[in-house]
């Protein structure tokens, strides 16, 4: 049996400017008007936790989980606000079709690795009608760390398995992938991967 693991923003849905977006608000939000590097690509650890834990370094914040709580709380807010204000996040085209093959093959087993926080990735999920409840899911709510967070959701599959492959949309993504020895299947522009999941056939 093969292992298929997603991303979710960028690489199921199209959701990650928006969230990087709501991210960066919910931060000052809190926070003030603190420093943020121009880039996602300028952090070590490319999630949730571990961008907010390099943030609060960098401005010298001391971290403690009523911040951490606050931050989460306040950007799941204004992810539903977004939602009732420009209804639900779309699906990479194909996805949704994809995700119900994988769980009913019999030569796979498939579970979702994010960076973001498991609260934001369920509601996004659940507003594009992604059938996910079924589905193992590792976020930065398990670890402020990637290939953590990955190798989490793949020890939630059970078993062992002949492959591995998981899909992504960033470089830190592909870079996991290379530490695990996992097979990398790039998803949208930045990579120059999938723009869509019709007649994607991971266990083929």
């Amino acid at each position: 049996m093969r292992a298929v693991l997603f991303d979710i923003d960028g690489t199921l849905l199209h959701s990650a400017a928006i969230d990087d977006a709501l991210y960066r608000e919910a931060v000052r939000v809190v926070l003030g008007d603190v420093q943020l590097r121009p880039s996602l690509h300028e952090y070590e650890f490319v999630t949730d936790t571990g961008v907010l834990r390099q943030i609060l370094r960098d401005n010298d914040i001391d971290e403690n989980e009523r911040t951490l709580e606050g931050i989460r709380t306040v950007f799941v807010d204004l992810l539903e606000a977004h939602v009732h204000e420009h209804g639900p996040f779309r699906e990479i085209p194909g996805a949704r079709q994809m995700l119900r093959a994988l769980q009913a093959s019999p030569a796979c087993a498939v579970a979702m690795a994010t960076g973001g926080w498991r609260q934001s990735a369920v509601l996004k999920l659940a507003s594009a009608r992604m059938h996910y409840e079924d589905i193992p899911l590792a976020t930065s709510n398990d670890h402020h760390e990637r290939t953590t967070i990955m190798e989490i959701a793949l020890e939630r599959l059970g078993g062992s398995f002949e492959s591995v492959t998981y899909f992504g949309d960033g470089p830190w993504d592909r870079e996991a992938c290379a530490r695990l020895g996992w097979e990398f299947v790039a998803v949208g522009p930045e990579l120059g991967g999938l723009e869509h999941f019709h007649g994607v056939d991971p266990c083929s």
